[in-house]
């Protein structure tokens, strides 16, 4: 293995969320978190009000008297579709984004004679950051009520699974806010991956270099694996619902 592939597999952690790895990978972080350190920082994040809330949604399901299975089989395959569709959504959102949507055609004029061609535009990172946080405002925009649709389902399954989604919901409130901050520094850190292949490359004016696609692919990458970290929770409780209907 050469010195620089060496160096890329000491710093890439091993362990952890693809989006971490990934994140990762765009820097020279060798040493990964400790494990107790999501603990640390969620015992950070919690106040005296969420702790009221979090000790609420813990308490004993059997206080609660069950509810009546709701909806079965068909109401899951709904979910499950409508996850499927959010998921395929944001994914063709998240392949054009590179590159930017599609132009729509333009009329063909003949050049002027003697007409100088005017020069390809320089590529711009402030262009590129924009069509990044509009993917996770896309990703906000769809998962968020996705999120509530199969919390409500799996409320309406037992006791015990309403005591999931009510837990479902303090968490949202608490390690979402938080994780909403953190997603917003992720741009800043793809704008020192751009600024660092462009400084590398030898053709860093040209809108169409290697460097430039090799850029794309890494941002195209570290969308997927964000839309994988933010679809968790999703998966989550429709996999809850999904065992709720066989216990039933």
């Amino acid at each position: 293995m050469s010195g620089s592939l060496a160096r890329e597999a000491r710093r890439i952690p091993l362990t952890g969320s693809t989006f971490i790895r990934t994140l990762a990978a765009l820097d020279d972080v060798s040493v990964p978190a400790a494990p107790d350190a999501f603990a640390q920082r969620l015992a950070r994040w919690f106040d005296w009000t969420h702790a009221f809330s979090l000790s609420a949604a813990l308490g004993d399901a059997s206080a609660r008297a069950d509810v009546p299975l709701f909806g079965g089989e068909g109401a899951l395959a709904a979910d499950e579709r409508e996850f499927a569709r959010v998921k395929a959504l944001l994914a063709r959102t998240i392949a054009d984004a590179p590159a930017g949507a599609a132009a729509p055609p333009r009329r063909v004029v003949r050049p002027l004679k003697d007409a100088v061609a005017p020069a390809e535009m320089p590529v711009d990172f402030a262009t590129i950051r924009q069509r990044y946080t509009k993917c996770q405002l896309a990703m906000e925009t769809q998962i968020v009520p996705l999120r509530r649709r199969l919390r409500s389902t799996l409320a309406e399954r037992s006791a015990r699974a309403a005591k999931l989604a009510e837990l479902d919901t303090v968490m949202e409130q608490v390690v979402g806010a938080q994780e909403r901050a953190l997603l917003a520094g992720v741009a800043g850190r793809l704008e020192a991956r751009f600024d660092q292949l462009r400084g590398e490359s030898t053709e860093a004016a040209s809108p169409a270099g290697p460097w430039l696609e090799r850029f794309r692919q890494e941002m195209r990458g570290l969308l997927l694996a964000e839309l994988d970290l933010r679809l968790q929770p999703c998966a989550g409780l429709l996999q809850a619902c999904r065992q709720s209907l066989i216990r039933s």
